[in-house]
């Protein structure tokens, strides 16, 4: 027999479905755009949401994909879409 699954938040949007982030380039993301001291605070403290009235700390350790809480906090906190790809890093 299946079993639903339990209510939780959404995993992504159309965009981002199919398309997964690693947890270090949600946290390279989160420190290039916040600072490196005052992303693990917003991660830790900014309840969004999106991610079902959870923190985006609290929503990475119940398994959401990084990049759809990449994305929430995006949102939540005005970042242009223009920077939702990050930084340009050049190749060595």
């Amino acid at each position: 027999m299946r079993t639903a699954a339990p209510p939780g938040p959404p995993h992504g949007n159309d965009e981002s479905k199919g398309r997964h982030m690693r947890l270090s380039d949600f946290w390279r993301l989160m420190d290039d755009e916040f600072g490196a001291g005052y992303s693990r605070t917003l991660a830790r403290d900014l309840v969004v949401d999106r991610l079902g009235d959870r923190t985006a700390a609290e929503a990475l350790g119940a398994g959401v994909d990084p990049k759809a809480v990449w994305e929430a906090v995006c949102r939540a906190q005005d970042v242009p879409r223009e920077r939702w790809l990050g930084r340009d890093i050049r190749p060595r």
